[in-house]
């Protein structure tokens, strides 16, 4: 009924071998699907090693970092000082690493107020009952701030430190706003 004008092609069955042509071409393409899947696979496995091990590196550093870090605080004659510092309200802290052997200290500033542009903080030694100018410490941004300071040698047995809002160049005793004030 479907060739109701008589122009339909009548049915031929196709040779042999063009069947045989056929699938061999839906094979090889069913194939290739197979290996471009493997190869995708192979690559995602590569990057996701590469990740691995980059995290993995980054880790060790942060190990040896630590490691080093225990080894320094191990030594004879150290010290480590966490003094929490509230400035304007705002919540801060100072690690304080003293080095009794070699009479210098390693100081870190985090989450300080920053200072008005005429004025600094000022560290002070406390010795017995005075106290002697230690550094002075502009903080003009919100960042972390990192010093070195040697204890004076006429110093004499530093007992304490404190800290105060000076003036920008500092002063030779405090007078200024007291943030802190620790006995070792």
């Amino acid at each position: 009924m479907s060739d109701w004008l008589g122009m339909a092609a009548a049915p031929r069955t196709p040779r042999p071998e063009l069947k045989d042509r056929v699938l061999r071409r839906a094979q090889s393409a069913r194939r290739m699907r197979w290996s471009m899947l493997a190869a995708a696979a192979l690559v995602g496995a590569l990057a996701g090693g590469g990740l691995f091990w980059s995290r993995a590196a980054r880790l060790e550093g942060n190990l040896a970092a630590a490691r080093d870090t225990l080894d320094l605080l191990r030594q004879p004659g150290g010290r480590v000082l966490l003094i929490p510092v509230t400035t304007a309200g705002r919540p801060g802290a100072m690690t304080v690493y003293a080095d009794s052997l070699t009479r210098r200290w390693l100081i870190t500033c985090h989450h300080l107020t920053p200072n008005l542009p005429s004025q600094a903080y000022q560290l002070w030694f406390l010795t017995g009952s005075e106290a002697r100018p230690a550094g002075v410490m502009p903080m003009d941004h919100d960042v972390p701030m990192v010093m070195t300071l040697e204890v004076p040698a006429g110093a004499g047995k530093v007992t304490g430190l404190a800290m105060s809002v000076e003036p920008r160049a500092g002063s030779k005793a405090p007078t200024g706003a007291l943030v802190f004030r620790v006995e070792l």
